[in-house]
C-alpha cells in the first residue's frame, strides 16, 4: 500500500520542492537521489522535509494532489519548510 505522502527539497536549489506517493518514504528519496525520476533528476540531490501517513491510500492520493496545487504549495511551504 502507499499510504505515505512525502514531501522533499533540492539540496542544490531549496526553492524547489517536489510532492509524491509511497510505501517506504526513505527508499523513494534513495530512488530520487539516484536520478531515477525524470522529474526530479536536474534539482537533486533531495532531502526528505516530511514524510505523512495515512490509514487509507485514497486520502494519501487527495493529500499528494492538494500539495501539488497552488493552495497546497503554499500550505506545505508555510508547514514543512
Amino acid at each position: 500500500m502507499r499510504n505515505w505522502v512525502y514531501v522533499l527539497e533540492s539540496v542544490s536549489n531549496p526553492q524547489r520542492h517536489y510532492a509524491g506517493v509511497t510505501s517506504d518514504p526513505d527508499e523513494r528519496l534513495a530512488w530520487h537521489n539516484a536520478d531515477a525520476s525524470k522529474h526530479t533528476s536536474k534539482y537533486g540531490p533531495w532531502r526528505l522535509l516530511v514524510a505523512i501517513r495515512f490509514n487509507d491510500e485514497s486520502r494519501a492520493r487527495e493529500f499528494e494532489l492538494y500539495l501539488k496545487s497552488g493552495s497546497g504549495r503554499a500550505f506545505a511551504k508555510r508547514h514543512f519548510t
